[in-house]
């Protein structure tokens, strides 16, 4: 069995074929197309060939049809490996799930007008994610589409996790905390089993952490907290995103600035962040700390102090930690940042191992400490994969 997944967001587009093989799943193929609003560049890998990359020359097409033009390529690439018949279902990120949907689903027009209604709770990936169903609905018409979603990780949470002190009539329209980035806590929490089952079955925080960031208490392998809620703007400063914000501030800006919905948005969603904390330097934690300004510095700080008070404020729900766990963009790659968060962790008791970090080794903790420190590269893709299949072969058992 053959599954094609299938990432969209507004600027990029990630595409992977797996195959089941020898009791798991093996990556055949890894397609990334970056850039796509400005100068579109595009990286895929066979696994048993050198990487090709290309700048395309896409700047004549119209941005409404590279999302597209990349699915036609990809699809071309399967096909001419003469792969495209075996391919059983095509599995698509779905950032926004609602409260309805809390497993994946095979995607009909029904459950494609339902999670058009989400959009506005996700207007950076939803329609994105959305668009690419309806291609490769056009493109695939005999291939089952299952949609799997960034909520669903966290559909068991306590009602406490998930309320708003919001009037109880916009809680029953489900005006409610959902978090996010569940398909990378999902992969990255069964690795931690296969690395530190004890721990694993324990207390965890696995911190997100990338120009999207989030973090999640885990206990028992179930999320009981996370830092993102209704959208995916609550929480850690990100790249764009503000995070935390005193909800007047957002009043005193549409009350003294004049501004509507559209401004609100486009402030909250792409102006924020690291970007306009740093006054404009960069959305990039990489570029942020080549800068050598002190904005850039301050952008950086203020992301580790929100760091550290969010894990905090999740270890008192978890009511202690036997295990923190970095991933993402950041969270695998950047050794300062996770070195600038675990030096003020030690009332938790973790001492952790400083070349492990700068080696960005699995384990990063000395044997003495109290607390495990993972590093852990996420994998949604996989994820993607293996419920795909599931959706797949319980479709199969239906029939």
């Amino acid at each position: 069995m053959r599954i094609l997944t299938l990432n969209a967001g507004s600027s990029s587009v990630k595409a992977s074929l797996f195959v089941y093989r020898d009791q798991q799943w093996l990556c055949e193929l890894t397609y990334q197309l970056s850039q796509l609003n400005d100068s579109p560049r595009v990286r895929w890998h066979w696994h048993d060939q050198v990487e090709n990359n290309q700048l395309l020359s896409w700047k004549s097409l119209p941005l409404e049809m590279r999302h597209s033009a990349a699915l036609s390529q990809v699809i071309g690439l399967v096909k001419d490996a003469g792969l495209l018949e075996e391919v059983a279902a095509v599995a698509h990120r779905v950032v926004h799930g609602g409260s309805q949907f809390t497993r994946p689903v095979i995607v009909d027009k029904e459950v494609m007008q339902q999670l058009g209604a989400l959009e506005p709770l996700a207007p950076l990936h939803q329609p994105y994610n959305l668009n690419l169903i309806r291609l490769a609905q056009e493109a695939l018409p005999n291939v089952p589409q299952v949609a799997c979603f960034d909520t669903m990780f966290h559909a068991g949470q306590p009602r406490m996790a998930r309320l708003m002190a919001i009037p109880r009539k916009y809680l029953d329209q489900g005006v409610l905390r959902y978090g996010f980035h569940g398909l990378s806590y999902e992969y990255v929490y069964s690795r931690l089993q296969e690395l530190a089952s004890r721990q694993a079955d324990g207390r965890v925080i696995i911190c997100h952490l990338g120009a999207g960031s989030s973090m999640c208490a885990i206990q028992h392998g179930q999320s009981v907290s996370t830092s993102m809620g209704f959208t995916a703007l609550e929480g850690l400063p990100m790249g764009t995103r503000c995070g935390q914000i005193d909800p007047g501030v957002l009043v005193h800006l549409l009350r003294e600035e004049q501004w509507d919905a559209d401004q609100l948005e486009r402030f909250l969603y792409k102006e924020c962040g690291w970007l306009g904390l740093s006054g404009g330097i960069s959305s990039d934690m990489v570029k942020l700390h080549q800068a050598g300004v002190p904005e850039a510095e301050e952008a950086i700080d203020y992301f580790v102090h929100a760091c550290v008070k969010e894990i905090g404020s999740l270890t008192a729900v978890l009511r202690g930690l036997d295990a923190i766990v970095f991933t993402a963009g950041v969270g695998e790659h950047d050794a300062v940042i996770r070195e600038k968060i675990l030096s003020q962790l030690g009332w938790l008791g973790v001492d952790w191992d400083t070349d492990a970090n700068q080696q960005h080794r699995h384990c990063a903790h000395k044997p003495t400490s109290r607390v495990g420190v993972w590093i852990i590269p996420t994998n949604e893709e996989m994820m993607l994969a293996e419920h795909g299949s599931r959706a797949v072969k319980a479709l199969r058992l239906f029939k």
